[in-house]
């Protein structure tokens, strides 16, 4: 095959695929085991997906860039679509699948478009709750490593103390914070502040305590204050421990997120998935963590397009 076939055949791949799942749809008769919708859903899906691709190869016409990125992307994207078609053949035309425990993607796209509005209130609780708790974890944590990894003195009293409390388990401290603080909600912010605070705090000692002494020797020469010690030399060579130490406590703070919101709340993406899981609703789990792993791919992503901005120097070493 030519390199000019080859091509064409890529960018092809996502509309074949879709063609592909399209048919397995329409021809392959259902096994009658799964509860009907209203609507065609995953087939709709199916004629969005193509459309979205087709938009994107219109506008790729005018950006070499996002062109590349695009044609790089195309197998995996194509793939994707095909494991979907047979996952949902499988479950929908054959019984190898207990019923309960495996819903059509009819139901659970059905119920992701049917039940939008109410998952979008419960999408936005969580991300504002996982807000609060991470910036006072990450303002804790960072005062604390700064301590730790700068001064010897307050790291003599504070390192035991972090040794001490940083491996206990978040969710170890809920029965603790449910009956420390007033209301559930504080003692959630608690909790989500606590699985940041650990990582952060120590990636931040780390960082302060690797930067190369003669810095700090040679701006004492130059006149500099602690104050510029601190945050002209200390602060900006320990970046690249301190954003992992935010990585970290961002996958932290999501399992603190799902723990904490099963645990008296009523409303948040965890709540809800606990909710749809009491009353055997699966197709209401499966759609609570596919908003989940949205939620935190889009922080994750936001996270590194910061570091990559701040990180020049450092831009690709990790990728997301």
């Amino acid at each position: 095959m030519s390199q000019k076939a080859k091509k064409i055949f890529t960018y092809a791949l996502p509309f074949l695929a879709v063609a592909f799942s399209i048919l397995l749809y329409i021809l392959i008769p259902e096994s009658g085991k799964q509860k009907k919708t209203a609507h065609p859903y995953f087939l709709i899906l199916n004629v969005i997906a193509a459309v979205v691709i087709a938009v994107f190869y219109a506008v790729s016409v005018f950006s070499k860039k996002m062109n590349s990125k695009l044609f790089y992307k195309l197998p995996f994207y194509a793939g994707l679509i095909l494991f979907l078609a047979l996952l949902n053949t499988v479950v929908t035309k054959t019984k190898l699948l207990p019923v309960l425990f495996f819903p059509s993607l009819d139901r659970i796209t059905g119920l992701l478009w049917e039940q939008k509005f109410f998952l979008a209130k419960n999408f936005m609780f969580s991300l504002g709750l996982l807000s609060e708790g991470f910036v006072f974890g990450l303002a804790a944590g960072f005062a604390t490593g700064l301590a730790l990894g700068y001064n010897r003195k307050v790291g003599y009293w504070l390192n035991p103390v972090t040794k001490f409390l940083g491996p206990v388990p978040t969710t170890a401290w809920i029965p603790l914070a449910l009956s420390v603080f007033p209301t559930t909600h504080a003692a959630n912010v608690f909790l989500i502040a606590f699985a940041v605070w650990f990582p952060v705090t120590l990636m931040t000692a780390s960082g302060l305590q690797s930067v190369n002494k003669i810095f700090f020797e040679v701006s004492e020469t130059l006149g500099a204050n602690t104050f510029s010690k601190i945050f002209r030399i200390a602060v900006p060579a320990s970046l690249p421990q301190i954003f992992m130490g935010l990585f970290y406590g961002i996958v932290s703070s999501f399992a603190t997120l799902m723990a904490v919101e099963m645990n008296g709340n009523s409303s948040g993406i965890g709540w809800y998935i606990n909710w749809q899981k009491s009353v055997m609703q699966y197709d209401g789990v499966y759609a609570g963590l596919i908003i989940i792993a949205f939620m935190c791919s889009l922080i994750l992503t936001l996270l590194f397009k910061v570091r990559d901005r701040i990180l020049v120097w450092q831009k690709g070493v990790i990728r997301w």
